[in-house]
């Protein structure tokens, strides 16, 4: 009787400290490029709802499409529409050295991979000679990428024509429309386009092994005025790292992606084998910045011609105080 006495009053006292918890959330506003809320790219997200990770840091998320997308994040946050944001790193750059506050504060895609899809006749890179390929703008790392992808296969700038498509759904419906004749996809759109019978000539990863993709930035003025609910938010993001990178929770994070994407279960493994098996550094493992990653971003829009030299170091562009803080080394 007394150990059934216990159990219900520790269920009630349980309960009302999960009110409790509830009722004392921060909610932070986060923005999102539209055409990535349901892909993989924000599977963190996702995972750290669902299993908690933000809540007991005392964090709830509001996700905010941001109209544009791309190139409008930063401007976003400048605004003060959100008080986090994702952003690619070279339009974080752009931003920064335009006067910007922002600063990045950890890491979300650490070395993305882009498949190259094309129509089914084309079947290797030299078909692609005087083809039109669908990519983003030029100072996109998806464009730096495919294009050198296509010169290590031997096709230069004059060798295709180019049509600037932003957003991989984009992307998609130009190559499903017979307009393109091959474009860089993330997942599940490159196995979806492999499914309805595109194939895949190659991926960014054999061009480019070490990237910083896109990123979490803040107003440097927000971050020193909210520094615990930043540390806690980043607890929350490195929790969610770990939870995916994790093999024990494999099937766990497979049935997120099929919820989140809609894609079938025999994509959403082969999506993380071909992120795990072997690891191609494409998430960080708990939100770290990788300086080498944007330095190298930063030396590619160099080459590109949308940073003039000298080229600024990749430490200008990132705090990581308040990574340490929440334990991520």
């Amino acid at each position: 009787m007394r150990r059934g006495v216990f159990v219900v009053v520790a269920a009630i006292a349980a309960f009302a400290c999960n009110e409790a918890i509830g009722a004392e959330l921060i909610t932070l506003r986060v923005g999102q490029v539209p055409s990535t809320v349901r892909s993989i790219s924000s599977l963190h997200f996702a995972i750290g709802e669902r299993e908690g990770f933000y809540a007991q840091q005392g964090i709830k998320l509001e996700l905010v499409p941001i109209e544009g997308g791309t190139d409008k994040m930063v401007a976003a946050l400048d605004r003060g529409a959100v008080e986090l944001t994702q952003t690619a790193t070279p339009y974080f750059i752009q931003a920064v050295l335009a006067g910007s506050s922002a600063v990045a504060v950890a890491a979300e895609t650490a070395n993305p991979v882009y498949s190259l899809i094309a129509k089914p006749e084309i079947t290797s890179f030299a078909d692609l000679k005087g083809k039109l390929v669908g990519l983003s703008l030029p100072i996109d790392t998806i464009s730096i990428s495919m294009r050198k992808l296509l010169a290590m296969k031997g096709l230069q700038e004059g060798d295709y024509r180019v049509k600037e498509l932003v957003g991989t759904p984009v992307r998609l419906d130009c190559l499903k429309s017979g307009e393109c004749d091959a474009v860089p996809l993330g997942q599940p759109e490159d196995f979806n386009a492999i499914d309805l019978g595109f194939h895949r000539l190659g991926v960014s990863t054999e061009a480019i092994a070490h990237f910083e993709f896109t990123v979490t930035a803040v107003r440097r003025d927000w971050a020193e005025a909210n520094r615990d609910t930043l540390v806690h938010f980043l607890r929350g993001l490195a929790a969610s790292f770990r939870f995916m990178r994790d093999p024990a929770h494999r099937d766990d994070v497979v049935k997120t992606i099929v919820e989140r994407t809609g894609a079938p279960e025999r994509t959403a493994r082969a999506i993380l084998a071909l992120y795990f098996e072997p690891d191609r550094g494409v998430m960080p493992r708990a939100g770290e910045l990788d300086l080498k990653g944007l330095a190298q971003v930063i030396a590619f829009m160099g080459d590109s011609g949308a940073l003039k030299a000298p080229l600024p170091p990749p430490e200008r562009f990132v705090d990581q105080r308040y990574l340490n803080l929440a334990g991520v080394k």
